[in-house]
């Protein structure tokens, strides 16, 4: 036996019914206003969503980028885990990062607070100036770089003999090439965090400085007592975005030793590495492990940044 329609359900079906139909009628009613903002979403898809999906689904193919695919499934993520030239590019990335961020950031910090100062005089022209690094061609900067850090006719080198001591060999040594890849991304990012704390310094108001002087405060105790406490949230941005583009160093370190990562892979990052698998060994299959890798890796260790700086900020 038929159970009997429910009045609720009639009447919640209509409604659903009546609001779709209303939905595409304010759709074609503005049609024209979704034809101008569809270049970016049919542009999003081509060059951003349908990649990311292919990606995915070629992880578990192995293909040569010309061949047939096979489908192996689980394997490659499995040889993945026991990877050893993948570890030893994850604990290169790691530790760039790591020498990398603290002086750039404390820099950019300085840099800032300087720059808000009212004694310092034509901002514009030091915002620009401190700019401009981030805009400089990063091939152009890596071969600048190359020029002063190599080891036989670099700058520095020959800076050292004339002074009397012995030239280094900065790209064979395996802690040295990281140090030089550092300076470089030290170099260009610096101002660029600079900028983004100025704008933070100036959000906050002058009153609580003025007050602080009144109480007898000096620069270095306003320093650590408002202006780090307030600028808490732009710090933890400019540590996750660091951190993004930490993990996905590629040109500098590809320029600087080709695609090999230098002496012993020692310059070897994550993403030279997929780029190593899929463009010069053609596996585009592994290539696609190690992204999704990354993807992983990028968004467990901002994770763990951001709690470990929420917690900080807490006490």
């Amino acid at each position: 036996m038929e159970q009997p329609i429910k009045p609720q359900e009639t009447v919640s079906n209509s409604i659903e019914i009546t609001s779709k139909t209303s939905l595409w009628k304010e759709i074609y009613k503005n049609r024209a206003l979704y034809l101008f903002i569809s270049p970016f979403y049919i542009l999003f898809i081509i060059f951003g969503l349908f990649p990311i999906i292919f990606s995915l689904y070629l992880s578990f193919q192995k293909w040569d980028g010309i061949g047939q695919m096979e489908f192996v499934g689980l394997r490659q993520f499995k040889y993945l885990l026991s990877d050893s030239m993948f570890w030893q590019a994850v604990g290169n990335t790691f530790i760039i990062w790591f020498i990398s961020t603290i002086p750039m950031l404390c820099g950019a910090l300085v840099i800032a607070f300087l720059l808000n100062a009212p004694f310092v005089k034509a901002k514009g022209f030091y915002r620009s100036a401190y700019f401009i690094t981030n805009v400089t061609s990063i091939v152009a900067v890596t071969i600048i770089f190359k020029s002063i850090f190599g080891n036989q006719y670099g700058l520095l080198n020959y800076i050292l003999t004339v002074i009397g001591l012995e030239p280094v060999k900065w790209l064979d040594s395996t802690f040295l090439v990281k140090v030089v890849i550092a300076s470089m991304v030290v170099w260009r990012w610096t101002g660029y965090n600079a900028i983004i704390y100025l704008a933070g310094l100036q959000a906050i108001p002058t009153d609580l400085y003025e007050a602080a002087k009144i109480d007898g405060a000096n620069t270095r105790q306003q320093f650590f007592h408002i202006t780090i406490p307030l600028l808490r949230p732009v710090i933890l941005f400019t540590i996750l975005m660091t951190t993004i583009g930490s993990m996905q160093l590629f040109t500098e370190p590809q320029v600087l030793l080709g695609n090999s990562g230098g002496v012993g892979g020692a310059g070897m990052t994550i993403t030279l590495y997929m780029y190593k698998q899929g463009f010069v060994d053609n596996q585009f299959g592994y290539a696609a492990v190690v992204s999704w890798a990354l993807f992983v890796i990028i968004a467990l260790f901002s994770l763990v940044n951001w709690k470990i700086f929420d917690k900080a900020g807490a006490r």
